[in-house]
């Protein structure tokens, strides 16, 4: 069977069997006869099915720009077209093939269109999603350009770091047993930056991080770094904040209030159990121990002893709508987030009941109606364990039943500024303390003589941009001066050696003088997702990675052959 262009069949060619790929650019039925038009980069060729055809149907609903596949008969046509170079003839169908219809409403799986990128591209959400990405950063530039701020791109292979996520590595051929890093993030760099001068800084940067993903994570991925010098935390936020203002009035059409609400990393988990919040709807988190700080319950009397909390969130209006079938599934759930039970409490004609009714005083009855503002109607769910896990499986609860009860706005964008983060986190991987951050976030100056010995308790000067419950943007003050740098590595178990070893090229650059400067970087990829109203990243990038990191189009990762890796001087294991 003949395969070739579609506009390069002529009259000569009468009598061959062809195979035909492209789009449907017109299709007409005159009489019972199905005429297509199939177009490709060459041209068109007319096609022709019979109502008798078996995929007569199937031919009769395609769409236009509807990609198929075809196979038939050249046949001279009796009616010719001397417009086109194909004019004289037409293909009688043998089948038909379509990999997936190119319409909104598509029922193609996410693999199919993965694999036909190209073809789901055509599809008018991930074109338009595409066009405002292009039009968001074509914003950020021109509104930081206008700020005095100055692009500068810089380098894709690094020396690899440790602390943050694991790297992309890249094997030099040159310097065999050597290898560079594939960015996390510029951050040494736009640090030097400022070291060098440059006093402001952008760039819409390229970052790689060998990581899980998830839903709204790739592992390449797009960050509008800014970076300042001489300036205060306050200074990058209003810059911040009018870049979203701009972005979202110009794009979407919503203006955006400003100042945006400011909450500090501990008093977002106090009230919400997240570090990033959806602030859309209420339902904070309300500590109860005080109540059955004298309780009879045995569970909870030992908890408080041992230095356990009690903490509860509402369901405003949902006892009649929540069944004990459901109790048990949200029971199921926060086990998830190590909590050893859900404990849970109806509000209804001026009456509790519930699964602790039994074991509460007249006196903690009143008490948590009065202390939660309880009204008619309203479910109540308790956890009590070790504060970090009471806080974060109530958070998640609490996420989990806002979109079971529809109770989030869906045209409300609420950004929130979270403030003071830990300085450091314990990882029990390494059995160590980390940088929460990265190691080169500036702690907090009451906290600076807490680095060595008072890690739980040290904070530090970073900060995030929460967007409806995203993270949008991370970012801090940084460290610029090599006594205080020193410290904080030996605070997370780097030794001068390997502190030398890993950064100091950078150090050293401190000797000659740093400007104070702090900076942030904003995940364009997820800013899109939310301005675009899809809660899947992979329908904002335009050729995006699967779950599995694979691109299912052209098979990356791929394999290698044996002379390359012999070049490379690498033996696989």
């Amino acid at each position: 069977m003949k395969k070739s262009n579609n506009g390069e069949y002529r009259i000569e060619n009468v009598g061959e069997d062809v195979e035909l790929y492209g789009w449907v650019q017109k299709k007409r039925n005159l009489g019972g006869l199905l005429f297509i038009d199939l177009r490709d980069r060459s041209g068109i060729i007319q096609l022709v099915s019979r109502p008798e055809d078996d995929f007569y149907e199937d031919a009769s609903s395609l769409k236009n720009e509807s990609v198929i596949h075809v196979t038939g008969l050249i046949k001279e046509r009796e009616s010719k077209n001397i417009k086109i170079p194909t004019g004289e003839i037409e293909v009688i169908l043998h089948c038909a093939d379509i990999p997936f219809e190119i319409n909104e409403d598509t029922t193609a799986l996410e693999d199919t269109r993965l694999k036909y990128r190209y073809l789901d591209i055509r599809r008018e959400n991930i074109k338009n999603n595409l066009m405002l990405r292009s039009k968001v950063t074509l914003l950020a530039r021109n509104y930081l350009s206008d700020l005095g701020y100055v692009e500068v791109e810089t380098p894709i292979l690094c020396v690899p770091t440790p602390e943050g996520a694991r790297d992309y590595l890249v094997p030099s051929r040159i310097n065999n047993g050597s290898f560079y890093a594939l960015p996390q993030s510029p951050q040494i760099y736009k640090q030097l930056l400022m070291i060098g001068g440059m006093e402001k800084y952008f760039q819409i940067a390229r970052c790689f991080r060998d990581e899980d993903l998830r839903a709204d994570r790739q592992p390449e991925f797009t960050q509008i770094d800014i970076e300042m010098s001489f300036g205060e935390e306050e200074d990058i936020w209003t810059v911040v904040e009018g870049l979203m203002k701009k972005i979202f009035k110009e794009t979407i059409n919503v203006d955006i209030e400003e100042p945006f609400l400011r909450l500090t990393y501990n008093e977002c988990m106090d009230m919400y159990g997240s570090d990033k919040p959806d602030t859309r709807f209420d339902m904070k988190i309300k500590d109860v121990t005080e109540v059955f700080k004298n309780t009879s319950f045995e569970i909870f009397s030992n908890i408080i002893k041992d230095g356990g909390i009690i903490n509860a969130i509402v369901l405003k209006d949902g006892a009649n709508a929540t069944s004990r079938k459901k109790i048990d599934e949200y029971t199921e759930f926060v086990k998830i987030y190590k909590a050893k039970a859900l404990s849970y409490l109806k509000y209804n004609n001026k009456e509790l009941t519930g699964s602790i009714l039994k074991v509460m005083s007249d006196k903690e009855k009143e008490e948590i109606i009065n202390n939660l503002e309880l009204t008619e109607n309203d479910m109540v769910f308790i956890v009590a364990d070790k504060k970090p896990i009471v806080k974060t499986a109530l958070g998640a609860l609490r996420n989990k039943l806002a979109h079971e009860f529809n109770l989030i706005p869906q045209d409300k964008y609420n950004f929130l500024w979270v403030t003071e983060f830990p300085m450091y986190e314990f990882s029990e991987e390494e059995n160590r303390y980390v940088a929460a951050h990265h190691p080169f976030t500036s702690p907090r100056v009451e906290d600076v003589d807490k680095l060595l010995t008072d890690k739980e308790n040290c904070y530090s000067r970073a900060y995030d941009l929460v967007l409806n419950g995203y993270e949008l943007l991370s970012g801090s003050v940084r460290i610029h001066n090599s006594e205080l740098q020193a410290k904080v590595f030996e605070a997370i178990g780097l030794t001068k050696e390997e502190a030398e070893a890993k950064f100091g090229f950078f150090l050293e650059a401190f000797k000659y003088g740093a400007p104070p400067h702090l900076g942030v970087g904003i995940g364009l990829e997820r800013l899109i997702m939310i301005l675009a109203g899809t809660d899947n990243i992979r329908d904002v990038v335009a050729f995006p990675k699967t779950a599995s990191a694979s691109c299912l189009m052209s098979s990356a990762p791929g394999k290698v052959d044996k002379k390359a890796l012999d070049d490379l001087g690498i033996k696989l294991k």
